[in-house]
């Protein structure tokens, strides 16, 4: 396949209510079907764009699936992360009630992340092996926007982010990253601004390292959802926070299954332990003070 070249961006011309109409009434009902340069649409999604960014390394036709669909998690992986950015910048505003719609469009780019799996339900082990060699040692683990998502959501390793030590612009995006309060730190802050009187360690810690659960957080989420009240900002707030948390434990949910179902215990394509890896991975939890405070409601 030839090497794609991406397009310049084509202005999208903005028509008014009136033009519209004006449109519709000249078309006599039936759609535009000529254009004085590029279709509006395709200038808007690039979609031309998209399509020719696949570049199999085969001419098995089941990799064509393991490709999209993986660029299609990338773009989920995107869009989450672009939500989880305005949660958090709302949060750091005291904009309770706002950051419940990233949020919760969060939560919705999760289902449509994890239905994303189904499309690969079908590979079997030798279906993958007909071409996983061609890869050679590239992994899901080396997705930059992957470690954004977890970055933002509290998951925390500096290490992780030394593959990308030689893209020197990706380096200095997740270095950043992991210096900015995550999601959940924010939380903390807030929590602590609304008289939760949180401890000092964990409001002046260092980012960058991953948090850990801690009582006095638990405490606070108990009181917080002693009180059924419909203006509970905060109660509601953890309740979206609990869905994005499982929505994404959904997902390494189904990346466990979708291994074990095609390739079993092997190593890992980038070198890990590969499935083992993933199991332990599935320890860090997501806003744990959340979970852990249910025991004691």
């Amino acid at each position: 396949m030839e090497q794609t070249e991406l397009r310049p961006r084509t202005v999208v011309r903005p028509v008014t209510p009136r033009q519209r109409a004006a449109r519709a009434a000249r078309n006599g009902g039936e759609p535009t079907l000529d254009f004085t340069e590029r279709v509006p649409y395709d200038a808007y999604v690039q979609a031309s764009t998209l399509h020719r960014l696949q570049e199999p390394l085969s001419d098995d036709p089941g990799e064509m699936s393991f490709l999209m669909v993986s660029q299609i998690m990338e773009l989920y992986f995107g869009l989450t992360c672009h939500e989880l950015r305005d949660t958090a910048r709302l949060l750091r505003q005291d904009q309770v009630w706002a950051a419940l719609a990233p949020l919760r469009r969060a939560a919705l780019h999760l289902e449509g992340l994890n239905a994303a799996w189904r499309g690969l339900r079908w590979m079997t082990p030798a279906d993958f092996n007909r071409f996983r060699n061609l890869l050679g040692e590239g992994s899901g683990f080396q997705s930059a926007m992957y470690r954004h998502l977890e970055f933002l959501l509290g998951l925390r390793d500096p290490a992780l982010i030394r593959p990308f030590r030689r893209q020197t612009e990706v380096y200095a995006e997740l270095t950043q990253a992991l210096a900015t309060p995550s999601v959940w730190d924010e939380v903390l802050a807030l929590l602590d601004r609304h008289g939760h009187g949180l401890p000092a360690e964990l409001l002046e810690r260092d980012v960058a390292i991953e948090h850990e659960a801690h009582p006095a957080v638990e405490a606070a989420w108990v009181r917080i959802y002693a009180d059924p009240g419909p203006d509970n900002h905060l109660r509601l707030l953890g309740e979206a926070l609990t869905e994005v948390a499982e929505q994404f434990g959904d997902w390494r949910h189904h990346h466990i299954k979708a291994v074990q179902r095609t390739m079993g215990a092997k190593v890992g394509s980038g070198g890990s332990a590969g499935l083992a890896w993933l199991q332990r991975s599935m320890a860090r939890v997501v806003f744990p003070e959340l979970w852990s405070a249910r025991t004691a409601m």
